[in-house]
């Protein structure tokens, strides 16, 4: 179940770093750890929050991405982008698109090399 919570204590307490503050990557790993436990939930979630919210999230949706492996969760990011076009996700869509085709890609080729 996503802890929204503990993710909303992450938001605020990033929201108040600067961004070369060497913090902000121990943030990214635990949002990233809790939004990647449950993709339904973690959509669910999303779908929910405010524009502010998603801006700070978005910082780690590549991660995100990467770890659920999901069509599903970059539609979600499509929906959000169209809701908030000031958000402007279309570069997070993108790169989730990139992250999964990608493992798509290598997955098949060492599939081809096992045999």
């Amino acid at each position: 179940m996503v802890n929204i919570e503990r993710i909303s204590r992450l938001i605020k307490e990033r929201s108040e770093l600067e961004l070369n503050d060497p913090v902000v990557s121990k943030y990214w790993d635990a949002m990233t750890e809790c939004l990647s436990i449950n993709e339904l939930e973690t959509i669910n979630y999303l779908l929910t929050c405010t524009e502010e919210e998603l801006y700070w999230l978005s910082e780690v949706f590549d991660d995100i991405s990467y770890r659920l492996q999901s069509h599903k969760f970059i539609e979600c990011i499509e929906i959000l982008d169209k809701r908030y076009p000031n958000a402007d996700l279309s570069v997070d869509v993108k790169s989730a698109r990139e992250l999964l085709n990608n493992n798509i890609d290598n997955e098949y080729y060492t599939d081809l090399i096992e045999e």
